[in-house]
């Protein structure tokens, strides 16, 4: 078995898709993020308040290298394709699937998103959003082995999509 890698902008459905296609192919679910908090004792955002993003991006990365022993579907955190590094690591995996989406349904799910609740962009403008999510679509694109464009789709739809794409 290999591992899928979910990657995107917050609001693509990284962990939402990763539990979903984790469920239906009996894998496990590994939601980077989470594993950062248990490895570090607080919370992301505390994390950086307290270090700095170039620590966080250390250990995120420490993490990413880590998860090429581990097997079932990895979510990443929207950032993860900032380091070059992680790029390189990403590219090493057979199945990196970018969920793609507009950003106004980007935007109109993380608002909505009461289960995950992201201080920065609920007080940023669709603008400031825009300004940080431009940068990161080639990185994105160049991290991806699969692309799955998200708008409009159920989850159901996306998992599909997925399995067809990498043959699972």
């Amino acid at each position: 078995m290999k591992n899928i890698v979910l990657i995107g902008f917050m609001g693509a459905g990284k962990t939402t898709i990763g539990q979903l296609l984790a469920t239906k192919l009996n894998w496990q679910q590994y939601d980077l993020d989470q594993v950062i908090v248990e490895k570090i004792g607080m919370s992301i955002a505390d994390y950086f308040d307290k270090y700095g993003s170039e620590a966080f991006r250390n250990v995120e990365t420490q993490v990413l290298q880590e998860s090429h022993d581990w097997q079932g579907i990895i979510s990443t955190g929207g950032g993860i394709i900032l380091k070059e590094e992680n790029r390189q690591l990403l590219q090493e995996q057979p199945y990196v699937v970018y969920l793609k989406a507009d950003l106004e349904e980007l935007i109109r799910r993380v608002k909505q998103d009461e289960y995950n609740v992201r201080p920065l962009a609920d007080s940023k403008t669709a603008d400031e959003v825009k300004e940080v999510y431009l940068p990161r679509v080639p990185l994105y694109e160049e991290s991806a082995s699969h692309i799955i464009d998200t708008t409009g789709k159920s989850p159901e739809e996306i998992v599909q999509e997925i399995l067809n794409q990498v043959g699972e």
